[in-house]
């Protein structure tokens, strides 16, 4: 007993549950306090990087892949970790669900807690129910998240999935779609913003002409959360799967689903477990099964980690405190700034993100003129950049993509390093 009073003592814990709240990570002694209002734009953001356990090398210039956690989100999972595995009470992530619910605007009945954007299209490209020869549109720059699960249906229900070469600007891309659309067309399931040149796509439009149609749309919204002030009643769509380990800087492992309340009964629940259901029976014979719960709900099943719930909130409460319309224009001066420097450089480089505002929010994808992508990807690597190579689409090319923690100096010291490189 003794060896077990010390050891909560050395972990700062006691022998309370109370005690937890005064317990320090030690990589952290606290959250760095939040920049001051009064802060020039420039020195503001600098003293946001604080926020964040990232170093000064490499420099970061790779959210489109994975977002860091401010030590607020970080700190918030401990506490919450040590109180679960202290107490033997996980509980469940019904408050929290309200709080994330809460934060994007819409229902909580609305909100299904999944692991990862690939498992909300799982859901939506599964659950939608399809026939042999009905059609479903996506581009030819999808993200393996969001080609596989449609494929996949493809091949074993034969359905048919036609595709569009995506173009540069908000109505191209439109009529892309609506001609593509016909009798057959069941679903438009494209993504929010590419993962390959960062092309913001039209989405309450293409929403629109889709309900018009009476046909339903299951969005990619990997790059949505935590980018865009993100308004899902205003974008229109019947479902949206989004994450919280990119733009949002929540956990990895933490994403949602957006399930429309028009739109619950559309979509079948292949996958069920604890709390989907309204009742069951396996001593009545038969079994008996009542129902499913009239939420999205239904969709999250079993047991969910607590502490991960915990981390999305707290990630929701940081881009509260900075201001979910602040961080948009954050990206969006960033983007236009790394821009004007690349386009300095369009003797050595093809830019391929679309030049149109509407059409980029915070992804920066360019082809090197006079060597490959990945010689170049690699060179950047050793200089100190963490970018992404992109293959996908066979776009062949380097995405840049920048967030709160980056700063105009860091971008211009890529632009010097990628100036030398492709000298």
């Amino acid at each position: 007993m003794q060896s077990r009073r010390n050891f909560l003592q050395h972990l700062g814990l006691g022998l309370s549950l109370p005690s937890l709240a005064a317990f320090t990570l030690p990589f952290s002694p606290s959250s760095p306090a939040f920049p001051s209002l009064e802060l020039k734009e420039e020195d503001y953001w600098k003293e946001m990087k604080k926020q964040f356990p990232l170093g000064s090398s490499p420099i970061y210039l790779n959210t489109g892949t994975f977002g860091p956690a401010p030590y607020s989100v970080l700190n918030a999972m401990v506490e919450s970790n040590l109180l679960i595995n202290s107490s033997g009470e996980y509980g469940n992530s019904d408050q929290e669900r309200i709080q994330l619910a809460s934060f994007f605007g819409i229902k909580p009945t609305e909100f299904s807690i999944t692991h990862n954007t690939t498992e909300g299209i799982n859901i939506m490209a599964w659950g939608i129910p399809l026939k042999a020869g009905d059609e479903v549109i996506l581009t030819t720059h999808e993200h393996a998240g969001n080609a596989l699960p449609w494929l996949n249906r493809a091949k074993y229900n034969g359905i048919v999935l036609r595709t569009f070469e995506p173009k540069t600007t908000q109505e191209e891309n439109l009529n892309e779609i609506q001609k593509l659309i016909n009798s057959k067309t069941k679903v438009i399931a494209v993504p929010h913003v590419t993962c390959t040149t960062g092309l913001v796509l039209p989405i309450a439009e293409i929403c629109n002409v889709a309900k018009s149609k009476g046909i339903l749309t299951a969005i990619d919204g990997a790059h949505g959360a935590g980018a865009f002030d993100l308004d899902l009643y205003a974008l229109g769509c019947d479902l949206y799967a989004g994450c919280f380990h990119k733009w949002m800087c929540g956990p990895s492992g933490t994403a949602f689903l957006f399930v429309k309340e028009e739109s619950l009964e559309r979509l079948i629940p292949i996958m069920i477990g604890g709390h989907s259901d309204t009742g069951w029976d396996m001593t009545t014979d038969p079994p008996t099964f009542a129902g499913y719960v009239p939420s999205a709900r239904r969709f999250d099943y079993g047991t969910q980690s607590k502490t991960l719930a915990v981390g999305m909130v707290a990630a929701t409460k940081f881009h509260t405190q900075i201001g979910k319309e602040r961080i948009q224009t954050r990206l969006q001066t960033l983007n236009q700034y790394l821009l004007d420097g690349l386009l300095e450089l369009n003797s050595k480089l093809d830019i391929l993100t679309p030049l149109e505002k509407e059409s980029r929010i915070a992804l920066l994808t360019f082809r090197p003129k006079n060597m490959t992508y990945q010689v170049c990807g690699n060179e950047l690597g050793k200089a100190g950049f963490r970018i992404r190579q992109v293959p996908e689409g066979k776009v062949n090319a380097i995405r840049v993509s920048t967030h709160v923690y980056n700063t105009k100096e860091e971008v211009d010291a890529f632009l010097v390093a990628l100036n030398r490189i492709l000298t």
